[in-house]
Protein backbone atom coordinates (compact mmCIF):
# COMPACT_ATOMS: atom_id res chain seq x y z
CA UNK A 1 0.00 0.00 0.00
CA UNK A 2 1.37 3.42 -1.13
CA UNK A 3 2.50 5.11 2.07
CA UNK A 4 0.47 8.60 0.89
CA UNK A 5 -2.68 6.45 1.48
CA UNK A 6 -2.06 6.13 5.06
CA UNK A 7 -0.54 9.64 5.66
CA UNK A 8 -1.96 12.35 4.68
CA UNK A 9 -1.28 15.79 4.89
CA UNK A 10 -2.85 18.33 7.29
CA UNK A 11 -4.71 15.61 9.68
CA UNK A 12 -5.48 18.67 12.03
CA UNK A 13 -7.06 20.49 9.00
CA UNK A 14 -9.27 17.16 7.78
CA UNK A 15 -8.19 18.14 4.16
CA UNK A 16 -6.58 15.16 2.87
CA UNK A 17 -3.45 16.45 0.25
CA UNK A 18 -2.94 13.33 -2.08
CA UNK A 19 0.38 15.13 -3.80
CA UNK A 20 2.92 13.12 -4.31
CA UNK A 21 0.71 9.66 -4.52
CA UNK A 22 2.21 7.48 -6.99
CA UNK A 23 -0.67 6.70 -9.23
CA UNK A 24 1.06 3.45 -9.81
CA UNK A 25 1.32 2.27 -6.66
CA UNK A 26 -2.00 3.54 -5.66
CA UNK A 27 -3.96 1.26 -8.15
CA UNK A 28 -4.00 -2.31 -6.82
CA UNK A 29 -4.69 -3.76 -10.59
CA UNK A 30 -2.72 -2.65 -12.77
CA UNK A 31 -0.04 -4.19 -12.28
CA UNK A 32 -1.78 -7.35 -11.60
CA UNK A 33 -4.06 -6.92 -15.30
CA UNK A 34 -0.92 -6.11 -17.18
CA UNK A 35 0.73 -9.12 -16.56
CA UNK A 36 -2.63 -11.21 -16.78
CA UNK A 37 -1.80 -9.58 -20.68
CA UNK A 38 1.73 -9.53 -21.01
CA UNK A 39 4.72 -12.48 -20.77
CA UNK A 40 6.74 -12.02 -17.48
CA UNK A 41 9.60 -11.28 -19.85
CA UNK A 42 7.60 -8.49 -21.78
CA UNK A 43 6.54 -6.67 -19.13
CA UNK A 44 9.29 -7.17 -16.38
CA UNK A 45 11.88 -4.80 -18.16
CA UNK A 46 8.84 -2.16 -18.01
CA UNK A 47 7.65 -2.38 -14.46
CA UNK A 48 10.18 -0.13 -12.84
CA UNK A 49 9.64 2.56 -15.81
CA UNK A 50 5.79 2.19 -14.99
CA UNK A 51 6.53 2.56 -10.75
CA UNK A 52 8.69 5.57 -11.74
CA UNK A 53 6.12 6.86 -13.92
CA UNK A 54 2.88 6.64 -11.30
CA UNK A 55 5.31 8.27 -8.88
CA UNK A 56 6.27 11.82 -11.35
CA UNK A 57 2.79 11.42 -12.67
CA UNK A 58 0.98 11.69 -9.30
CA UNK A 59 3.86 14.67 -8.52
CA UNK A 60 6.17 16.29 -10.71
CA UNK A 61 4.14 15.98 -13.50
CA UNK A 62 0.67 16.79 -11.66
CA UNK A 63 2.66 20.24 -10.91
CA UNK A 64 3.84 20.63 -14.36
CA UNK A 65 0.11 20.18 -15.93
CA UNK A 66 -1.55 22.23 -13.14
CA UNK A 67 0.92 25.26 -13.91
CA UNK A 68 0.63 24.62 -17.92
CA UNK A 69 -3.27 24.45 -17.70
CA UNK A 70 -3.35 28.10 -16.18
CA UNK A 71 -0.55 29.54 -18.53
CA UNK A 72 -2.18 28.36 -22.08
CA UNK A 73 -0.43 29.08 -25.21
CA UNK A 74 0.20 32.23 -27.16
CA UNK A 75 0.54 33.09 -30.82
CA UNK A 76 3.27 35.02 -32.00
CA UNK A 77 2.06 36.47 -35.50
CA UNK A 78 4.45 38.39 -36.46
CA UNK A 79 8.21 40.01 -35.84
CA UNK A 80 8.39 43.42 -34.24
CA UNK A 81 9.89 44.25 -38.10
CA UNK A 82 6.67 42.66 -39.31
CA UNK A 83 8.32 39.38 -40.47
CA UNK A 84 5.34 36.84 -40.64
CA UNK A 85 6.61 34.64 -37.70
CA UNK A 86 3.18 32.41 -37.01
CA UNK A 87 5.22 30.69 -33.93
CA UNK A 88 2.94 29.41 -30.56
CA UNK A 89 4.87 30.03 -27.83
CA UNK A 90 4.24 27.29 -25.03
CA UNK A 91 4.73 27.57 -21.51
CA UNK A 92 8.17 26.33 -20.10
CA UNK A 93 6.32 23.70 -18.33
CA UNK A 94 4.08 22.71 -20.96
CA UNK A 95 7.30 22.26 -23.00
CA UNK A 96 9.01 19.95 -19.52
CA UNK A 97 6.01 17.64 -20.24
CA UNK A 98 6.73 17.56 -23.75
CA UNK A 99 10.32 16.92 -23.54
CA UNK A 100 8.97 13.87 -20.86
CA UNK A 101 6.16 12.63 -23.30
CA UNK A 102 7.98 12.92 -26.52
CA UNK A 103 12.08 12.10 -25.94
CA UNK A 104 12.09 10.23 -22.69
CA UNK A 105 8.67 8.15 -22.63
CA UNK A 106 8.92 8.01 -26.79
CA UNK A 107 4.68 7.70 -26.39
CA UNK A 108 4.44 8.81 -29.90
CA UNK A 109 7.32 6.69 -31.60
CA UNK A 110 7.52 3.45 -29.38
CA UNK A 111 5.30 1.85 -32.31
CA UNK A 112 7.33 3.00 -35.09
CA UNK A 113 10.78 1.74 -33.93
CA UNK A 114 12.39 -1.80 -34.49
CA UNK A 115 11.74 -4.25 -31.97
CA UNK A 116 9.52 -1.81 -30.00
CA UNK A 117 7.11 -3.50 -27.16
CA UNK A 118 3.60 -4.08 -27.86
CA UNK A 119 0.82 -1.99 -27.83
CA UNK A 120 0.05 -2.72 -24.33
CA UNK A 121 3.13 -0.92 -22.89
CA UNK A 122 2.45 2.07 -24.94
CA UNK A 123 -1.02 2.64 -23.93
CA UNK A 124 -0.10 1.34 -19.98
CA UNK A 125 2.46 4.45 -20.16
CA UNK A 126 0.20 6.47 -21.62
CA UNK A 127 -3.04 5.65 -19.17
CA UNK A 128 -0.75 6.82 -16.36
CA UNK A 129 0.92 9.87 -17.97
CA UNK A 130 -2.61 11.69 -19.13
CA UNK A 131 -3.71 10.89 -15.61
CA UNK A 132 -1.42 14.02 -15.04
CA UNK A 133 -1.67 15.83 -18.61
CA UNK A 134 -4.55 15.40 -20.39
CA UNK A 135 -4.20 17.81 -23.37
CA UNK A 136 -0.39 16.96 -24.77
CA UNK A 137 -1.73 13.47 -25.13
CA UNK A 138 -3.79 14.94 -28.55
CA UNK A 139 -0.98 16.11 -30.27
CA UNK A 140 1.11 12.72 -29.15
CA UNK A 141 -1.85 10.58 -30.33
CA UNK A 142 -2.25 12.74 -33.30
CA UNK A 143 2.38 12.09 -34.10
CA UNK A 144 1.59 8.35 -33.53
CA UNK A 145 -1.22 8.33 -35.88
CA UNK A 146 0.10 10.56 -38.63
CA UNK A 147 3.23 8.06 -38.71
CA UNK A 148 1.34 4.96 -39.39
CA UNK A 149 -0.83 6.49 -41.52
CA UNK A 150 2.02 7.87 -43.42
CA UNK A 151 3.82 4.29 -43.38
CA UNK A 152 0.78 2.66 -44.84
CA UNK A 153 -0.13 5.34 -47.86
CA UNK A 154 2.91 7.48 -48.04
CA UNK A 155 4.70 6.84 -50.86
CA UNK A 156 8.36 5.45 -50.01
CA UNK A 157 9.89 8.81 -50.91
CA UNK A 158 8.01 10.47 -48.02
CA UNK A 159 8.12 7.40 -45.86
CA UNK A 160 11.91 8.28 -46.13
CA UNK A 161 11.95 11.71 -45.38
CA UNK A 162 9.86 11.88 -42.88
CA UNK A 163 9.75 8.40 -40.46
CA UNK A 164 13.17 9.36 -39.27
CA UNK A 165 12.05 12.72 -37.43
CA UNK A 166 8.84 11.29 -36.51
CA UNK A 167 10.10 7.96 -34.92
CA UNK A 168 13.11 10.30 -33.16
CA UNK A 169 13.38 10.62 -29.60
CA UNK A 170 15.75 13.26 -29.79
CA UNK A 171 13.60 16.41 -28.30
CA UNK A 172 15.16 19.02 -30.17
CA UNK A 173 14.91 17.01 -33.56
CA UNK A 174 11.71 15.28 -33.04
CA UNK A 175 9.16 16.09 -35.52
CA UNK A 176 5.11 16.42 -34.04
CA UNK A 177 2.25 15.49 -36.06
CA UNK A 178 -1.73 17.22 -36.56
CA UNK A 179 -4.72 16.39 -38.23
CA UNK A 180 -6.43 19.37 -40.37
CA UNK A 181 -10.20 18.19 -41.17
CA UNK A 182 -12.45 20.37 -39.36
CA UNK A 183 -14.25 23.33 -41.38
CA UNK A 184 -16.98 25.26 -40.61
CA UNK A 185 -19.69 23.95 -42.88
CA UNK A 186 -17.79 20.48 -42.60
CA UNK A 187 -17.66 18.75 -38.52
CA UNK A 188 -17.98 15.75 -38.85
CA UNK A 189 -19.76 15.57 -42.71
CA UNK A 190 -16.73 15.60 -43.97
CA UNK A 191 -18.08 14.99 -47.71
CA UNK A 192 -18.68 18.84 -47.13
CA UNK A 193 -15.38 19.64 -47.30
CA UNK A 194 -14.54 22.74 -49.36
CA UNK A 195 -10.46 23.14 -49.00
CA UNK A 196 -9.46 22.98 -52.41
CA UNK A 197 -6.14 21.37 -53.87
CA UNK A 198 -4.93 22.34 -57.20
CA UNK A 199 -1.44 21.08 -59.29
CA UNK A 200 0.63 24.05 -59.94
CA UNK A 201 3.80 23.68 -61.69
CA UNK A 202 3.88 19.92 -60.84
CA UNK A 203 3.53 20.21 -57.55
CA UNK A 204 0.44 20.05 -55.19
CA UNK A 205 -1.24 23.58 -53.74
CA UNK A 206 -3.75 24.27 -50.92
CA UNK A 207 -6.45 26.78 -50.32
CA UNK A 208 -8.96 27.33 -47.75
CA UNK A 209 -9.96 27.46 -44.02
CA UNK A 210 -9.80 24.45 -41.42
CA UNK A 211 -11.44 25.77 -38.58
CA UNK A 212 -10.58 23.42 -35.63
CA UNK A 213 -6.86 22.29 -35.76
CA UNK A 214 -5.03 21.31 -32.85
CA UNK A 215 -1.56 21.38 -32.30
CA UNK A 216 -1.68 23.62 -35.28
CA UNK A 217 2.14 24.35 -35.53
CA UNK A 218 3.02 20.99 -35.82
CA UNK A 219 5.76 19.85 -38.10
CA UNK A 220 3.75 17.81 -40.27
CA UNK A 221 -0.13 17.57 -41.06
CA UNK A 222 -2.71 15.18 -42.57
CA UNK A 223 -5.16 17.73 -44.12
CA UNK A 224 -8.16 16.32 -45.95
CA UNK A 225 -8.87 18.69 -49.20
CA UNK A 226 -11.04 18.41 -52.71
CA UNK A 227 -9.14 18.34 -55.96
CA UNK A 228 -10.48 21.14 -58.32
CA UNK A 229 -11.89 18.30 -60.77
CA UNK A 230 -12.99 15.78 -58.49
CA UNK A 231 -16.65 15.33 -57.93
CA UNK A 232 -18.43 16.48 -54.64
CA UNK A 233 -19.14 14.30 -51.89
CA UNK A 234 -17.02 12.18 -50.01
CA UNK A 235 -16.42 10.68 -53.50
CA UNK A 236 -13.98 13.97 -54.45
CA UNK A 237 -11.79 14.29 -50.71
CA UNK A 238 -8.50 13.63 -50.95
CA UNK A 239 -5.54 13.26 -48.27
CA UNK A 240 -2.61 15.57 -48.06
CA UNK A 241 0.67 15.43 -46.19
CA UNK A 242 1.39 19.50 -45.37
CA UNK A 243 5.01 20.35 -43.89
CA UNK A 244 5.36 22.84 -41.80
CA UNK A 245 8.79 24.07 -43.86
CA UNK A 246 9.31 23.22 -47.21
CA UNK A 247 12.81 21.06 -48.19
CA UNK A 248 14.81 23.86 -48.82
CA UNK A 249 14.03 25.40 -45.39
CA UNK A 250 11.07 28.18 -46.16
CA UNK A 251 7.87 28.62 -44.52
CA UNK A 252 5.15 26.83 -45.99
CA UNK A 253 2.42 29.17 -47.04
CA UNK A 254 -0.38 28.71 -44.34
CA UNK A 255 -1.21 30.79 -41.35
CA UNK A 256 -2.38 30.25 -38.06
CA UNK A 257 -4.86 33.03 -37.64
CA UNK A 258 -6.07 32.40 -33.77
CA UNK A 259 -5.75 30.28 -30.90
CA UNK A 260 -8.95 28.87 -29.47
CA UNK A 261 -9.82 29.55 -26.00
CA UNK A 262 -11.17 25.93 -24.52
CA UNK A 263 -13.55 24.95 -21.82
CA UNK A 264 -10.73 22.27 -21.03
CA UNK A 265 -6.90 21.22 -22.61
CA UNK A 266 -6.10 24.47 -22.02
CA UNK A 267 -2.50 23.80 -22.02
CA UNK A 268 -2.20 22.45 -25.65
CA UNK A 269 -3.58 25.02 -28.38
CA UNK A 270 -5.45 24.75 -31.13
CA UNK A 271 -6.20 27.14 -33.60
CA UNK A 272 -7.44 28.24 -37.39
CA UNK A 273 -5.83 27.77 -40.51
CA UNK A 274 -5.83 29.92 -43.37
CA UNK A 275 -4.27 27.70 -46.36
CA UNK A 276 -2.91 29.97 -48.95
CA UNK A 277 -1.47 27.74 -51.43
CA UNK A 278 0.56 26.01 -49.39
CA UNK A 279 2.51 23.03 -50.64
CA UNK A 280 1.06 19.49 -49.97
CA UNK A 281 1.75 15.61 -50.69
CA UNK A 282 -0.78 13.48 -51.84
CA UNK A 283 -1.32 10.81 -49.90
CA UNK A 284 -2.30 7.19 -51.44
CA UNK A 285 -5.22 7.81 -53.90
CA UNK A 286 -6.68 10.70 -55.35
CA UNK A 287 -11.02 10.47 -53.68
CA UNK A 288 -9.38 7.97 -51.19
CA UNK A 289 -8.76 10.70 -48.82
CA UNK A 290 -11.33 9.38 -45.61
CA UNK A 291 -10.71 5.76 -46.20
CA UNK A 292 -7.14 6.82 -45.66
CA UNK A 293 -7.61 8.98 -42.78
CA UNK A 294 -10.40 6.61 -41.02
CA UNK A 295 -7.08 4.54 -39.59
CA UNK A 296 -5.77 7.55 -38.26
CA UNK A 297 -9.28 8.31 -37.18
CA UNK A 298 -9.79 5.20 -35.11
CA UNK A 299 -6.19 5.14 -33.89
CA UNK A 300 -7.59 8.43 -32.36
CA UNK A 301 -10.21 7.43 -30.93
CA UNK A 302 -8.91 4.16 -29.04
CA UNK A 303 -6.33 6.87 -27.82
CA UNK A 304 -9.64 8.64 -26.69
CA UNK A 305 -11.04 5.40 -24.58
CA UNK A 306 -7.53 5.36 -23.33
CA UNK A 307 -7.42 8.90 -21.76
CA UNK A 308 -10.95 8.55 -20.81
CA UNK A 309 -9.66 5.38 -18.88
CA UNK A 310 -7.23 7.12 -17.19
CA UNK A 311 -8.80 10.44 -16.39
CA UNK A 312 -11.37 8.10 -14.85
CA UNK A 313 -8.81 6.27 -12.60
CA UNK A 314 -7.16 9.10 -11.47
CA UNK A 315 -10.71 10.86 -10.09
CA UNK A 316 -11.32 7.50 -8.87
CA UNK A 317 -7.77 6.98 -6.99
CA UNK A 318 -8.61 10.92 -5.61
CA UNK A 319 -12.32 10.22 -4.19
CA UNK A 320 -10.47 6.97 -2.34
CA UNK A 321 -7.94 8.97 -0.99
CA UNK A 322 -9.93 11.78 0.18
CA UNK A 323 -12.64 9.01 1.51
CA UNK A 324 -10.01 6.98 3.32
CA UNK A 325 -8.55 9.78 4.96
CA UNK A 326 -11.39 12.45 5.73
CA UNK A 327 -13.40 12.20 8.58
CA UNK A 328 -17.17 13.24 8.90
CA UNK A 329 -19.87 12.59 11.59
CA UNK A 330 -17.40 10.33 13.69
CA UNK A 331 -16.33 7.99 10.88
CA UNK A 332 -14.20 8.04 7.55
CA UNK A 333 -16.04 8.97 4.73
CA UNK A 334 -15.48 5.10 3.36
CA UNK A 335 -17.28 3.82 6.42
CA UNK A 336 -20.15 5.21 5.13
CA UNK A 337 -22.78 3.41 2.86
CA UNK A 338 -23.55 6.31 0.67
CA UNK A 339 -20.14 6.74 -0.02
CA UNK A 340 -19.24 3.11 -0.68
CA UNK A 341 -22.19 3.74 -3.30
CA UNK A 342 -20.94 6.76 -4.59
CA UNK A 343 -17.18 5.03 -5.26
CA UNK A 344 -18.39 1.45 -6.50
CA UNK A 345 -20.58 3.64 -9.30
CA UNK A 346 -17.51 5.59 -10.14
CA UNK A 347 -15.14 2.37 -9.82
CA UNK A 348 -17.29 0.02 -12.26
CA UNK A 349 -17.13 2.63 -15.41
CA UNK A 350 -13.47 3.09 -14.93
CA UNK A 351 -12.98 -0.41 -14.81
CA UNK A 352 -15.10 -1.11 -17.93
CA UNK A 353 -12.88 0.72 -20.23
CA UNK A 354 -9.55 0.22 -18.60
CA UNK A 355 -10.41 -3.49 -19.32
CA UNK A 356 -11.75 -2.66 -22.93
CA UNK A 357 -8.49 -0.78 -23.96
CA UNK A 358 -6.44 -3.72 -22.85
CA UNK A 359 -8.20 -6.05 -24.64
CA UNK A 360 -7.97 -3.78 -27.87
CA UNK A 361 -4.66 -3.48 -27.29
CA UNK A 362 -4.02 -6.94 -27.39
CA UNK A 363 -5.49 -7.48 -30.47
CA UNK A 364 -3.83 -4.69 -32.73
CA UNK A 365 -0.51 -6.96 -33.22
CA UNK A 366 -2.73 -9.24 -35.00
CA UNK A 367 -4.96 -7.11 -36.86
CA UNK A 368 -1.49 -5.12 -38.11
CA UNK A 369 -0.27 -8.96 -39.08
CA UNK A 370 -3.01 -9.08 -41.34
CA UNK A 371 -5.48 -10.97 -39.03
CA UNK A 372 -8.94 -10.15 -40.73
CA UNK A 373 -11.12 -11.33 -37.78
CA UNK A 374 -9.32 -8.90 -35.42
CA UNK A 375 -9.22 -6.42 -37.44
CA UNK A 376 -13.06 -6.93 -37.50
CA UNK A 377 -13.07 -6.14 -33.52
CA UNK A 378 -10.57 -3.76 -33.79
CA UNK A 379 -12.80 -1.92 -35.90
CA UNK A 380 -15.94 -2.56 -33.96
CA UNK A 381 -14.41 -2.39 -30.37
CA UNK A 382 -12.77 1.06 -31.06
CA UNK A 383 -15.96 3.25 -31.50
CA UNK A 384 -17.74 1.13 -28.76
CA UNK A 385 -15.03 2.73 -25.67
CA UNK A 386 -14.52 5.73 -27.82
CA UNK A 387 -18.47 6.17 -27.57
CA UNK A 388 -19.10 5.35 -24.11
CA UNK A 389 -15.97 5.54 -22.34
CA UNK A 390 -15.70 9.25 -23.10
CA UNK A 391 -19.38 9.59 -21.95
CA UNK A 392 -18.52 7.96 -18.48
CA UNK A 393 -15.51 10.28 -17.86
CA UNK A 394 -17.64 13.06 -17.60
CA UNK A 395 -19.78 11.55 -14.83
CA UNK A 396 -16.99 10.28 -13.10
CA UNK A 397 -14.56 13.19 -13.26
CA UNK A 398 -17.90 14.79 -11.96
CA UNK A 399 -18.46 12.33 -8.89
CA UNK A 400 -15.16 12.39 -7.76
CA UNK A 401 -15.28 16.34 -7.66
CA UNK A 402 -18.09 15.96 -5.23
CA UNK A 403 -16.60 13.85 -3.06
CA UNK A 404 -13.64 16.51 -2.26
CA UNK A 405 -16.13 18.78 -1.39
CA UNK A 406 -16.30 22.53 -1.67
CA UNK A 407 -12.22 22.34 -2.29
CA UNK A 408 -12.79 20.50 -5.08
CA UNK A 409 -13.61 22.93 -6.70
CA UNK A 410 -10.98 25.00 -5.89
CA UNK A 411 -8.67 25.08 -9.49
CA UNK A 412 -5.72 24.10 -6.97
CA UNK A 413 -6.56 21.02 -7.00
CA UNK A 414 -7.04 18.58 -9.97
CA UNK A 415 -10.41 17.90 -9.98
CA UNK A 416 -11.74 21.05 -12.13
CA UNK A 417 -9.24 20.48 -14.64
CA UNK A 418 -10.07 16.35 -14.67
CA UNK A 419 -13.80 17.55 -15.52
CA UNK A 420 -13.00 20.12 -17.87
CA UNK A 421 -10.80 17.95 -19.83
CA UNK A 422 -12.90 14.93 -20.14
CA UNK A 423 -15.90 16.92 -22.00
CA UNK A 424 -13.72 17.32 -24.80
CA UNK A 425 -13.29 13.39 -25.14
CA UNK A 426 -16.93 13.05 -26.46
CA UNK A 427 -16.55 15.83 -29.20
CA UNK A 428 -12.99 14.86 -30.63
CA UNK A 429 -12.80 12.75 -33.65
CA UNK A 430 -16.48 12.39 -33.92
CA UNK A 431 -19.39 13.27 -30.98
CA UNK A 432 -21.56 10.42 -29.67
CA UNK A 433 -23.62 10.10 -32.37
CA UNK A 434 -21.56 10.04 -34.88
CA UNK A 435 -19.48 7.31 -33.14
CA UNK A 436 -22.59 5.57 -32.40
CA UNK A 437 -23.67 5.58 -35.95
CA UNK A 438 -20.12 4.33 -36.87
CA UNK A 439 -20.43 0.76 -34.36
CA UNK A 440 -23.79 0.38 -36.97
CA UNK A 441 -21.55 0.98 -40.27
CA UNK A 442 -18.68 -1.68 -38.84
CA UNK A 443 -21.99 -4.04 -38.80
CA UNK A 444 -23.17 -3.39 -42.03
CA UNK A 445 -20.45 -2.15 -44.29
CA UNK A 446 -17.86 -4.72 -42.26
CA UNK A 447 -19.35 -7.61 -41.05
CA UNK A 448 -17.33 -6.97 -37.71
CA UNK A 449 -20.51 -8.10 -35.21
CA UNK A 450 -20.03 -12.12 -36.10
CA UNK A 451 -16.15 -12.18 -35.29
CA UNK A 452 -16.49 -9.86 -32.70
CA UNK A 453 -19.37 -12.59 -30.98
CA UNK A 454 -16.86 -15.12 -31.61
CA UNK A 455 -14.11 -13.65 -29.59
CA UNK A 456 -16.42 -12.47 -26.95
CA UNK A 457 -17.76 -16.65 -26.58
CA UNK A 458 -14.22 -17.38 -26.86
CA UNK A 459 -13.02 -15.11 -23.71
CA UNK A 460 -16.14 -16.26 -22.08
CA UNK A 461 -15.41 -19.89 -22.43
CA UNK A 462 -11.55 -18.87 -21.11
CA UNK A 463 -13.35 -17.63 -17.99
CA UNK A 464 -14.17 -21.01 -17.25
CA UNK A 465 -17.01 -19.61 -14.87
CA UNK A 466 -19.54 -21.69 -13.08
CA UNK A 467 -22.30 -22.79 -15.07
CA UNK A 468 -25.04 -19.62 -14.15
CA UNK A 469 -22.65 -17.09 -14.46
CA UNK A 470 -21.74 -18.07 -17.76
CA UNK A 471 -25.24 -18.92 -19.09
CA UNK A 472 -26.13 -15.56 -17.68
CA UNK A 473 -23.24 -13.21 -19.77
CA UNK A 474 -23.88 -15.69 -22.61
CA UNK A 475 -28.20 -14.75 -22.68
CA UNK A 476 -27.05 -11.18 -22.34
CA UNK A 477 -24.51 -11.61 -25.26
CA UNK A 478 -26.66 -12.91 -27.29
CA UNK A 479 -29.71 -10.23 -26.62
CA UNK A 480 -26.96 -7.70 -26.65
CA UNK A 481 -25.54 -8.87 -30.40
CA UNK A 482 -29.04 -9.54 -31.39
CA UNK A 483 -30.48 -6.17 -30.50
CA UNK A 484 -27.18 -4.47 -32.89
CA UNK A 485 -27.44 -6.56 -35.83
CA UNK A 486 -31.31 -5.35 -35.80
CA UNK A 487 -30.65 -1.89 -35.00
CA UNK A 488 -27.84 -1.65 -37.65
CA UNK A 489 -29.28 -3.58 -40.51
CA UNK A 490 -32.66 -1.64 -40.26
CA UNK A 491 -30.91 1.53 -39.73
CA UNK A 492 -33.13 2.49 -37.07
CA UNK A 493 -30.58 5.20 -36.41
CA UNK A 494 -32.88 6.52 -33.21
CA UNK A 495 -31.77 3.33 -31.29
CA UNK A 496 -28.01 2.74 -31.98
CA UNK A 497 -26.93 4.47 -28.81
CA UNK A 498 -28.97 2.02 -26.89
CA UNK A 499 -27.76 -0.93 -28.51
CA UNK A 500 -24.10 -0.01 -28.99
CA UNK A 501 -24.17 0.42 -25.23
CA UNK A 502 -25.79 -2.69 -24.10
CA UNK A 503 -22.95 -4.33 -26.62
CA UNK A 504 -20.48 -2.19 -24.64
CA UNK A 505 -21.55 -3.29 -21.39
CA UNK A 506 -21.76 -7.03 -22.04
CA UNK A 507 -18.36 -6.92 -24.03
CA UNK A 508 -16.75 -5.22 -20.71
CA UNK A 509 -18.55 -7.77 -18.45
CA UNK A 510 -16.92 -10.65 -20.43
CA UNK A 511 -13.50 -9.01 -20.16
CA UNK A 512 -13.74 -8.55 -16.83
CA UNK A 513 -14.99 -12.01 -16.02
CA UNK A 514 -11.72 -13.05 -18.07
CA UNK A 515 -9.16 -11.12 -15.94
CA UNK A 516 -10.66 -12.30 -13.03
CA UNK A 517 -9.73 -16.03 -14.09
CA UNK A 518 -5.99 -14.68 -14.26
CA UNK A 519 -5.97 -12.98 -11.10
CA UNK A 520 -7.27 -15.71 -9.38
CA UNK A 521 -7.73 -16.33 -6.12
CA UNK A 522 -8.78 -12.81 -6.46
CA UNK A 523 -12.48 -12.60 -8.44
CA UNK A 524 -13.43 -8.86 -7.49
CA UNK A 525 -13.05 -8.01 -11.14
CA UNK A 526 -15.76 -10.81 -11.67
CA UNK A 527 -18.19 -9.06 -8.80
CA UNK A 528 -17.74 -6.04 -10.94
CA UNK A 529 -18.69 -7.75 -13.98
CA UNK A 530 -21.80 -8.68 -12.44
CA UNK A 531 -22.64 -5.56 -11.40
CA UNK A 532 -22.06 -4.39 -14.47
CA UNK A 533 -25.15 -6.94 -15.43
CA UNK A 534 -27.48 -5.33 -12.74
CA UNK A 535 -26.99 -1.98 -13.26
CA UNK A 536 -26.84 -1.49 -16.97
CA UNK A 537 -27.99 -4.64 -18.63
CA UNK A 538 -30.69 -5.97 -16.90
CA UNK A 539 -34.21 -5.26 -15.89
CA UNK A 540 -35.07 -2.75 -12.82
CA UNK A 541 -38.24 -1.13 -11.50
CA UNK A 542 -36.94 1.95 -10.43
CA UNK A 543 -39.83 2.62 -7.95
CA UNK A 544 -39.43 -0.41 -6.17
CA UNK A 545 -36.66 -0.51 -3.49
CA UNK A 546 -34.09 -3.13 -3.38
CA UNK A 547 -34.26 -5.21 -0.46
CA UNK A 548 -30.84 -5.73 1.42
CA UNK A 549 -28.53 -8.26 -0.67
CA UNK A 550 -24.93 -9.68 -0.94
CA UNK A 551 -24.26 -6.03 -2.52
CA UNK A 552 -25.32 -4.38 0.53
CA UNK A 553 -22.80 -7.13 2.53
CA UNK A 554 -19.70 -6.79 0.28
CA UNK A 555 -19.99 -3.08 -0.26
CA UNK A 556 -17.73 -2.01 1.80
CA UNK A 557 -14.88 -4.49 0.63
CA UNK A 558 -15.94 -3.50 -3.33
CA UNK A 559 -15.81 0.52 -2.87
CA UNK A 560 -12.27 -0.47 -0.78
CA UNK A 561 -10.82 -2.37 -3.64
CA UNK A 562 -10.20 -5.29 -1.32
CA UNK A 563 -10.12 -9.35 -3.16
CA UNK A 564 -12.90 -11.74 -3.08
CA UNK A 565 -13.40 -15.36 -2.66
CA UNK A 566 -15.04 -16.99 -5.95
CA UNK A 567 -18.22 -17.37 -3.72
CA UNK A 568 -18.46 -13.96 -3.02
CA UNK A 569 -18.43 -12.45 -6.56
CA UNK A 570 -20.91 -15.27 -7.29
CA UNK A 571 -22.94 -13.93 -4.62
CA UNK A 572 -24.07 -11.07 -6.83
CA UNK A 573 -25.51 -13.26 -9.63
CA UNK A 574 -29.17 -12.20 -9.50
CA UNK A 575 -32.15 -14.23 -7.80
Amino acid sequence: MNAMLESPAGDDLNIPDSGGMNLFTCDPDLARLLAAYLPEDVLGPWLPELERLGARAGGELDQLALSADKNPPVLASRTRRGEDLQRVIKHPDFVALERVAYAELGLASLSHVPDGPPPLIKYALTYLFVQAEFGLCCPVSMTDSLTRTLRKYGSPELVERYLPMLASRDFDSLYQGAMFMTEQAAGSDVARTRTRARREDGAWKLYGDKWFCSNPDADLAMVLARPDDAPEGMAGVTLFLLPKHLPDGTCNTYRIVRLKDKLGSRSMASGEIVLEGATAYLIGEVGRGFQQMADMVNMSRLSNGVRAAGLMRRALSEALFVARNRQAFGKRLLDMPLMQRQLLKMMLPAEQARAMYMQIATLLPLADSGDEAAQKCVRILTPLIKFRACRDARKVTGDAMEVRGGVGYIEEWSDPRLVRDAHLGSIWEGTSNIVALDIARAVTREDALVPLERYLRNRLSEAALPEAAEWLLGDCLARAVAAMASVAEQRRHEQVRQAGGALYHIATAIFMAWEARRLAPDHRRLALALLVLRHRLLPRDPLQLPVPDAVDDLLPRLAAEASLTLDEALSLLPN
